[in-house]
């Protein structure tokens, strides 16, 4: 365990300036726009569509569809969009209907809500807009309402926070005490991810004493996991649906006295909790390959457009990372 204590500030200069500074390169004002015009009559334009571009996790998906998109120049055109945070909805709504009017071939979105953005996905689809849908499944119940079919390309979250939340269990004792640190709590990854660690903690007998929304931002979930520890001194561990909330949390484990004391794990696998976890500080993650996770969803996309599929979901891979996978 490392005995100095970082201060919040220092922590998210750390974990977000690598994101940051590839936003500066590819997203100006929070949006950027690979090969906007076409060079080719008919050659495809497909339009990825993120989430917050100020988490790593994104940053880390653009970077991975532009160098797909470069190696594949000849197939497809890229554009790439993101949004300030992952509750500007409107902004994403507004990115939905500007890729619509532009007349992109396909649209590639990581959806900031499950149910927001169905009736502008929907209106997309109706101009002959291919939407597939990755990172954060849309709302099935919405979907149906709408009369909306939009495939889902992404991973089992369940799953995978399923086996963090095993491996955490492996390291404390029936009766302990954990809090949990959820998403935004509309979101689909956000839900499944949450039962995926319930489900976990239930089996081993740990009770989760407090469970608080953070809305995937690191600031938040540290004055979260503050307030947590203050009114819960006794718990063991926090589980937090995502690696930002998991880099918070631990700024406010040092902060309160406690690093080292607790156990703490995340999902997403970012650089930052990735040295965390190297250092003993973070025990564990999930590993749902971001670099790829849009990949996924574009070459899916490229194929509905040439007729060779149905739409239909597609499971990708998610990964349990420790110490021993980082070796």
């Amino acid at each position: 365990m490392l005995s100095q204590q970082l201060p919040l500030k220092s922590l998210l200069l750390i974990s977000v300036a690598a994101p940051i500074l590839l936003i500066g390169l590819i997203a100006p004002g929070c949006r950027s726009h690979t090969n906007e015009q076409r060079d080719e009559p008919g050659k495809p334009r497909i339009a990825l569509i993120m989430k917050s571009l100020a988490n790593e996790f994104f940053a880390t998906m653009a970077d991975g569809a532009q160098q797909h998109q470069s190696a594949h120049r000849e197939q497809y055109d890229l554009v790439v969009n993101g949004i300030k945070d992952e509750r500007d909805l409107a902004r994403q709504v507004a990115l939905v209907e500007e890729m619509i009017a532009q007349q992109v071939d396909a649209i590639v979105i990581a959806p900031a809500d499950s149910k927001a953005l169905v009736p502008v996905l929907k209106r997309a689809q109706a101009a002959g807009v291919i939407v597939v849908n990755i990172d954060n499944k849309l709302d099935d119940e919405v979907l149906a309402s709408a009369g909306a079919e939009v495939p889902f390309v992404g991973p089992d979250n369940r799953a995978g926070a399923r086996q963090v939340g095993q491996y955490l269990a492996q390291h404390l004792q029936a009766g302990a005490q954990v809090a949990l640190l959820e998403g935004i709590p509309t979101s689909f990854n956000s839900q499944q991810r949450r039962q995926g660690f319930e489900e976990a903690m239930r089996e081993a007998k740990i009770e989760i004493v407090a469970t608080q929304s953070a809305q995937w931002e690191m600031g938040i979930a540290n004055q979260v996991a503050a307030a947590i520890l203050s009114e819960h001194p006794q718990i063991e561990a926090i589980i937090a649906c995502n690696d930002s909330m998991a880099l918070g949390a631990l700024a406010a484990t040092k902060a309160a006295g406690r690093g080292g004391e607790l156990q703490i794990v995340g999902f997403d696998n970012i650089s930052g909790v990735q040295r965390a976890i190297r250092d003993g500080e973070i025990l564990a993650t999930a590993d749902q390959h971001a670099a790829q996770l849009a990949v996924f969803g574009i070459e899916y996309a490229l194929q509905l457009l040439k007729g060779d599929s149905q739409p239909a979901d597609k499971e990708t891979p998610v990964d349990l990372i420790t110490a021993e996978t980082l070796q």
